[in-house]
């Protein structure tokens, strides 16, 4: 579709259909950014940072057809494998960091029942004890 010079009603359609489908992606990367940035979870992130660059895919393709180029097909498929590997890497780093905060929350448990339970132990035996009792439940 060429910018300048005359155009026939049915590009104007097509200019014109372009132009509101680029202005709903825009704004719903807007939505997802304020996505990626709340959260709450490191899930709902990685899944708005997969949107958005999904939705780019989709805007250079639409510009691609506007703009009767070419070459901006060959872009959006370099930007779709580098934002594949992109979430690649970032559910990767997650997964990492999660597992290790998991072994750390195991580690510290045991360390907590440990002591909770020696704790628990030594009162019994005092109470035991202070009754005039041997330790080994007979009062």
């Amino acid at each position: 579709m060429v910018v300048t010079g005359e155009m026939t009603a049915l590009e104007t359609a097509y200019r014109t259909v372009y132009v509101g489908v680029l202005i709903f992606l825009a704004l719903m990367i807007f939505f997802c950014l304020i996505r990626a940035v709340k959260g709450p979870r490191v899930a709902d992130r990685i899944v708005a940072v997969n949107m958005i660059g999904t939705m780019v895919m989709v805007i250079i393709a639409i510009l691609a057809l506007l703009l009767n180029e070419g070459y901006l097909v060959d872009i959006c498929l370099i930007y779709a494998m580098i934002s594949f590997l992109a979430v690649i890497v970032l559910t990767k780093v997650y997964m990492g960091v999660h597992s290790e905060n998991q072994v750390e929350r195991k580690e510290f448990s045991a360390i907590h029942f440990k002591s909770v339970e020696t704790k628990s132990a030594k009162t019994d035996m005092g109470y035991k004890n202070a009754k005039g009792g041997t330790g080994n439940g007979n009062i």
